[in-house]
């Protein structure tokens, strides 16, 4: 070990639309949204993470809260470098030192990624001190996170369905066979909910609510096996301006979404289409598995399995799956050889 190793801290990130997980020492550390707030006078960072989303729609002109990625890739590059350095000092043992060490870093990005975008995902970590970057698909990190081991010559699959897109992937001898990936995630399924409510009810929602009806009463399907309460939503009335409250239940929310949920399932069949025959065989035993944030929606495991007539398994934990597959992959960043190598 050189005398530069002992200043050098391993991090995996997965830098994602809605949230950005850190695992530092085989612990999540930062758990947080993909939000910063930024003072357009001075350019001086405000909040980062969960502060600067609860000034999303409520701010004034001095200060603007940018969501850095967007569909899954860095769309402000400048506010994602600066999101990136203010998660990475909130990290307990990095965070004080007398000097500030040099980071090896697994992060993981969508499979449909172009070089333009994966060159920026490695500038931005570059850009906070990282001597070595690693990347690492979604969809093989969330089936490392599931607990699929990816090098056996047995096929996977996978669905990943995130804030900015959903990752189908056929995954096999530690690699991606055949894959999809679908700008239809958890901001459309925000998008569709705004949408339902102004059409139907005559009522302007903002981000923030509508997030919270996807997941206090989010369902695809609507006759579920459980009850749940209609909740209380407030916003604007859209004829009178006024501020207006209404009741909303699961079933509505079903219609809300149904036409991307459908999207998502055109796309997982035709990635099964072009599965080669002998990892369908596989898939039809193994089943399939689902993770990531939209995969909590009520009933999709149902609705899936039903339309592909093969089982489906929702990740324990699916919130953090990928973040606990980068994490492994980090462990075993030199034996992994489908890391993708920045140099």
């Amino acid at each position: 070990m050189g005398l530069f190793d002992l200043f050098t801290e391993e991090i995996a990130i997965d830098l994602g639309t809605a949230n950005t997980l850190i695992i530092h020492k085989g612990k999540v550390v930062i758990d947080e949204p993909s939000f910063i707030a930024i003072d357009t006078k001075t350019e001086k960072t405000i909040a980062v993470g969960t502060q600067a989303k609860l000034m999303q729609g409520k701010t004034h002109e001095n200060i603007k809260v940018i969501r850095p990625l967007q569909d899954g890739v860095i769309a402000d590059f400048k506010a994602s470098e600066q999101m990136i350095k203010e998660f990475i000092r909130k990290i307990p043992k990095i965070r004080g030192g007398f000097l500030q060490p040099a980071l090896k870093m697994v992060v993981c990005i969508p499979s449909g990624i172009t070089e333009v975008e994966k060159r920026a995902v490695i500038d931005s970590c570059q850009k906070v001190n990282a001597k070595e970057v690693k990347l690492i698909y979604e969809p093989m990190a969330a089936a490392i996170g599931v607990g699929i081991d990816v090098q056996k010559p047995e096929g996977n699959m996978i669905i990943d369905i995130g804030g900015g897109t959903t990752e189908i992937a056929v995954i096999s001898l530690g690699n991606i066979v055949c894959d999809n990936s679908v700008k239809i995630a958890g901001d459309i399924f925000n998008n569709d909910i705004k949408f339902y409510l102004r059409e139907q009810h005559n009522l302007n929602i903002g981000e923030r609510t509508a997030e919270k009806i996807k997941i206090e009463v989010g369902s695809v399907i609507e006759d579920l096996d459980i009850d749940i309460e209609d909740i209380p939503v407030q916003g604007r009335d859209l004829v009178t301006g006024k501020p207006r409250e209404i009741m909303i239940g699961y079933k509505e929310i079903a219609k809300a979404l149904n036409k991307s949920i459908e999207r998502i399932e055109d796309a997982v069949m035709q990635t099964l289409s072009i599965t080669p025959p002998e990892l369908a065989a596989d898939i039809y035993k193994t089943g399939i598995y689902l993770a990531g944030g939209g995969s909590l929606l009520r009933g999709l495991n149902e609705r899936i399995s039903k339309k592909t007539e093969l089982p489906v398994f929702i990740a324990e934990d699916p919130l953090r799956a990928v973040v606990r597959g980068t994490g492994k992959a980090l462990q075993h960043i030199d034996s992994y050889n489908f890391l993708i190598s920045s140099k």
